[in-house]
């Protein structure tokens, strides 16, 4: 017993390593990210629908039973049916009584309240007949496009006003053919700053299209007498010796046709020559 008793005396004591714990005025800030609403799938909002067309007659009926709308989710057709005392729109989901209820469009507009949503996502979503027979007014899309519209204007009216003569002709030349040769200056500035407010898009692209200037040309040169265009209209010949400069393809206009035929390398040459010519 004392021999055991000695041995635990002689043990060495283990020390375990206790964690410093030291004392800070620093704090851990902890960001939770709220979730975000979610945006619901149907706007409740006062809704208007119009009939297609220029006839606004005083009384319209459209289908508003006996009519189907293919489900991509389900894979089948699904029976459409209005009814006041519903809440949906869909014949399968409706419970008890079914009030069939007509929709009518007066002077070729109909007004949904806000709180009429089965008939409104009847019109807007299901309805065959929508945006062929009815459309929806959407304030939002008109603006869109009208903005769109005037900006293509103002960018048109600052091309027009910057753009020298000839390409002013050129481009009045595919909107008011020969008649731009009578022509002064200030009318043909006047005509093309008018040009494009009409049609901006259209006058974007002609601004762009090499063509119309190489036309253009054709069309000068043949006015001035440097070339002619034969009686059936397939050559282009020099008027001085009729010597033929190109053929015109089968289905194609001629001055579109030598426009094209301006760009290769024997073209190149002849709008060379012309245009010495059209300058001596």
């Amino acid at each position: 017993m004392a021999k055991k008793k000695a041995a635990a005396k002689a043990a060495p004591e283990v020390e375990v390593a206790q964690p410093e714990i030291k004392a800070t005025n620093e704090m851990v800030e902890v960001v939770i990210e709220k979730p975000q609403p979610k945006k619901p799938d149907w706007e409740i909002k006062h809704r208007t629908y119009f009939l297609k067309g220029s006839k606004k007659p005083i009384s319209r009926s459209i289908k508003s039973s006996n009519i189907y709308w293919f489900d991509e989710e389900k894979g089948f057709q699904r029976e459409l049916k209005y009814c006041e005392n519903q809440q949906t729109c869909f014949v399968d989901e409706m419970k008890g009584d079914q009030r069939m209820s007509h929709i009518v469009f007066r002077n070729g507009a109909l007004f949904v309240d806000r709180k009429d949503t089965v008939l409104q996502k009847l019109l807007s979503l299901y309805h065959p007949d929508k945006d062929t027979l009815y459309y929806e007014h959407k304030a939002e899309v008109i603006a869109e496009n009208q903005l769109d519209w005037l900006e293509f204007e103002v960018e048109a009216l600052t091309v027009a006003r910057e753009m020298d003569i000839d390409l002013a002709e050129a481009i009045m030349r595919v909107e008011m053919g020969s008649k731009v040769n009578d022509l002064s200056s200030k009318e043909l500035k006047r005509d093309l700053l008018l040009f494009a407010r009409k049609n901006p898009k259209l006058f974007l692209e002609l601004t762009t299209d090499d063509n119309v200037q190489l036309r253009n040309f054709g069309i000068k040169a043949v006015e001035a007498g440097i070339i002619k265009l034969s009686n059936d209209q397939r050559h282009f010949i020099w008027r001085s010796n009729d010597r033929k400069i190109m053929t015109v393809p089968f289905d194609e206009h001629p001055y579109s046709a030598l426009a094209a035929w301006f760009k290769t390398d024997e073209g190149m040459e002849v709008y060379s020559n012309i245009n010495k010519r059209l300058n001596s």
